[in-house]
């Protein structure tokens, strides 16, 4: 009774290991959990105040189903300030989340037979949204001991290769790359003549290394999609606001897929939007120094027990190498099962993954220590 189409998208990985989690927890039972792609921090007061002013206001109704003007305003100042990219304001696209962002991306782009490259490992939605407009993913080995980069890239770009993701900070890996490695990517999609997606999500949760946008590199102007959103930044995943800078062929195709399914961002929510990119960001400063803290525990934490792994330069992950113990999924339900700690087995980003276990430090220290604690007494 279900599409063809539908048969090629598997359940979230991510998801599922979330909903054992919380299982487990209507049962009375304590879990840790690593799984959280999303910071445990409150929303910034004044984008609270911002989004209910608008809607006590009167600003419920449809807007533009690219956005209201204000916020696509904002966002393309802010990628010219911030990210040096040639951002107009006519080219960016309001979204209800980037994830919807990059699935739309995703079917205007891509077509039967064609292919796009991933870098191994790769946050799981991007192989969903992949296939399921009917392209195929092909991934392209990284090394885990140099920030996860990939390499080698050449040799996996083909006469069917459309188009290349990147996702700079990663999520699984916390991997922010260098300006060489990106230098080397929009080569080769010069050369090729590819798109490339940039998803920029995590960008400003950075620790040692500085994020760039290789959107703003000479010859990628035109040929990259910069995807970003509110979620991570500002603590904004429930209220579904991500965004779109394009060339314009491309923005006219994600505005027709957009007006023809979801219509638009939800109105005051995009206010909320704009005093979050014209407000103060102090409270993003806060939350990614704790971040900063949290990493450094929970790696030194790890790496004592016998797992192997590196502080992450970005986003609020660790991609732990488990091999001294098993592979990835038999730790993962080990913990789950014996310690009660959640967290998401690595093979779920790819075919890479499987040594590996992905464990979110968007919990407290305390909750950090503890889990730690659990899982020293099982493997340790």
């Amino acid at each position: 009774m279900v599409s063809t189409r539908l048969a090629r998208m598997q359940e979230s990985a991510t998801i599922k290991a979330a909903n054992r989690a919380s299982e487990m927890l209507k049962q009375g039972i304590d879990v840790i959990n690593f799984n959280l792609g999303e910071p445990d921090f409150d929303t910034p007061g004044h984008i609270c105040d911002a989004a209910a002013d608008a809607m006590y206001r009167g600003e419920t109704h449809y807007t533009p189903a690219a956005g209201i003007p204000e916020l696509r305003e904002a966002i393309a100042e802010k990628l010219r300030v911030e990210n040096g990219l040639e951002a107009k304001t006519s080219n960016v696209l309001v979204t209800p989340g980037a994830k919807q962002a990059i699935f739309s991306i995703m079917m205007s782009v891509l077509g039967d037979g064609e292919e796009a490259i991933l870098f191994d490992p790769a946050w799981v939605s991007y192989e969903a949204c992949i296939r399921f407009a009917g392209a195929e993913p092909v991934w392209v080995p990284t090394d885990p001991e140099n920030g996860f980069e990939p390499y080698d890239i050449g040799e996996y770009i083909t006469d069917k290769t459309k188009m290349i993701v990147v996702n700079s900070p990663c999520n699984p890996t916390g991997g922010v790359y260098h300006k060489k490695i990106l230098k080397s990517i929009a080569d080769h999609a010069i050369d090729h003549d590819l798109l490339v997606l940039s998803d920029e999500i995590y960008e400003k949760i950075t620790y040692e290394k500085e994020h760039i946008s290789i959107g703003a590199m000479d010859g990628m102007q035109d040929r990259t999609i910069t995807v970003n959103g509110f979620s991570k930044a500002y603590a904004m995943t429930g209220w579904r606001l991500g965004y779109v800078s394009a060339a314009p062929d491309i923005f006219k195709g994600l505005l027709k897929i957009q007006s023809n399914s979801v219509s638009g961002a939800t109105t005051f929510v995009q206010f909320g939007g704009v005093a979050a990119l014209e407000g103060t960001q102090k409270p993003v400063y806060d939350m990614v120094k704790e971040f900063h803290a949290r990493r450094d525990i929970l790696v030194d934490g790890l790496n004592s027990i016998g797992f192997k792994c590196h502080k992450p330069d970005g986003a609020f992950y660790v991609f732990a190498d488990v091999s001294e113990f098993g592979d990835g999924d038999q730790i993962t339900d080990q913990l789950l099962n014996e310690a009660h700690v959640s967290v998401t087995q690595g093979s779920s980003f790819g075919e890479s993954g499987k040594q590996f276990i992905r464990l979110s430090y968007a919990t407290s220290q305390q909750r950090i220590h503890e889990g730690l604690e659990r899982i020293d007494d099982i493997l340790g």
